[in-house]
């Protein structure tokens, strides 16, 4: 167990051995990172025992909070037995097979195979060859490009971050060839004049015009997270979604969901696609595959895939050393088990995430920084802007939700900022009380914030 040191030591230790994810490293090493060192439910505590209540899940990951003795015994009991063997060497194991039982019976019936990873990035590294070698089975080898959309995020890895549409982030050497971007369904900032089913229905439509310009003989795949998470928790219009499914099968173009973040009952179904009514070829998974307690994620893949790859591929070179880990894998079975068997999908569905989406609207639909509120069970978005009539937003919006996100932090809550909005994404086993929690101390964020700005 690692023995207790002062919040300063841990600190300049940190800054001699550490470059954090997305974060001006020196402006960080200044001002020193928060120590965290427990978790219980959906708090936390650092090392100098302030307290914060988890708006976040992590990074949209511990579905179940903080604590769960049930996941850490899974562990436990499996390193213990076997700590580790692979999928390599025409092997298998027990924890895997169980899985994979456990999560084919949880997903709609027409996906049927699995290929494990670490991480969702690693499941969207994947996807690329995995789409690209089913088309070169069925002999188009020239149907190759993936099409995903900007400011959608897929990963941090060189491919991964090519799928996403984070331009900032091909600048620092993300990109590779053959992908392509159309815009994102952002119906606050793009409408125009349209409705929101006319928006919809427009933004899809880029997607037909970008494969008719490339030619349907060459895109390979399209990819979106069915909500945007990174991007900003940004929902489509319900024409959206039907209207994507459309034109992928009429351009026998594979229609690939990245489900990181919505999967595993954050939207009241056991998976986001599901909640927007669409059937995607193949999903991205991970994060609350384990809720987070161990490294894992997925690619899921529809019959029709599989049956091409297994009976027509032969060989497919691919494979990780940690693929279907079965310490993750038993991690995985419990978390999975717990979601299912405690009610905790349709909880969300039917109590908790209702009362959190209808407490967001009470108490932020007519706050003056508040221009739009968007979000269904357990997730949630407030959209700040300058004039809510007609979605003006702030020129400098990034600045304001970074400092509303700061202020939450001082008021002991954990929200996130993107763009211009704040997002959250609370633990799915969250109570009333601990929703009120959250709703109280981001009010208080969120009202500071519009002081400081005059706008309140």
């Amino acid at each position: 167990m690692t023995t207790p040191r002062e919040t300063r030591d841990y600190q300049a230790a940190d800054a001699a051995h550490h470059i954090h994810a997305f974060v001006d490293q020196k402006a960080l090493n200044d001002e020193g990172p928060r120590v965290m060192v427990r978790g219980e439910r959906l708090h936390l505590w650092d090392n100098d025992g302030r307290r914060y209540l988890d708006g976040m899940s992590g990074l949209w990951c511990t579905n179940l909070g903080y604590g769960r003795k049930d996941l850490a015994a899974a562990a436990s009991q499996q390193l213990e037995q076997l700590p580790y063997y692979n999928m390599f060497f025409h092997t298998t194991h027990p924890q895997v097979i169980e899985l994979s039982e456990l999560l084919f019976s949880l997903l709609p019936g027409h996906y049927s195979h699995a290929i494990y990873t670490n991480s969702g990035s690693e499941a969207n590294e994947v996807l690329i060859r995995t789409v690209r070698r089913y088309w070169q089975v069925l002999g188009k080898p020239e149907k190759k490009i993936m099409i995903g959309r900007w400011n959608g995020y897929h990963g941090s890895t060189l491919a991964a971050t090519a799928l996403g549409g984070m331009k900032f982030m091909h600048e620092m050497g993300g990109m590779i060839p053959d992908i392509e971007h159309i815009d994102e369904p952002y119906f606050f900032a793009h409408e125009g004049n349209l409705t929101p089913a006319e928006f919809g229905l427009r933004a899809a439509q880029q997607l037909e015009a970008k494969i008719l310009e490339l030619g349907a003989d060459k895109v390979a795949g399209f990819i979106a997270e069915p909500f945007q998470g990174a991007g900003g928790m940004i929902f489509p219009p319900e024409s959206y979604w039907p209207e994507i499914q459309r034109i992928c099968r009429k351009y026998d173009v594979l229609l690939c969901a990245d489900e990181v973040i919505g999967g595993f009952g954050r939207t009241g179904e056991w998976f986001a696609h599901e909640y927007f009514g669409f059937e995607p070829d193949t999903l991205s998974i991970a994060k609350g595959l384990t809720s987070g307690y161990i490294p894992m994620g997925g690619l899921i893949l529809s019959k029709k895939m599989a049956s091409v790859l297994v009976e027509q591929g032969g060989v497919f070179a691919h494979g990780l050393t940690y693929s279907g880990h079965p310490v993750a894998a038993a991690v995985a079975i419990a978390n999975l088990k717990a979601l299912r068997d405690e009610g905790v999908v349709t909880r969300v569905k039917d109590d908790i995430g209702p009362y959190l989406q209808q407490c967001l609207r009470e108490v932020f639909g007519k706050h003056p920084l508040v221009g739009d509120i968007q979000g269904t069970g357990m997730v949630a978005a407030l959209q700040l802007a300058e004039d809510k009539a007609s979605r003006k937003r702030f020129a400098n919006e990034n600045d304001i939700a970074w400092r509303c996100r700061t202020i939450g932090f001082e008021e002991g809550v954990i929200i996130r900022s993107t763009l211009g909005r704040m997002i959250m994404a609370p633990a799915l086993i969250a109570s009333r009380e601990e929703i009120d929690e959250l709703i109280s101390k981001t009010l208080k964020a969120v009202d500071r914030t519009a002081q400081e700005y005059g706008r309140l």
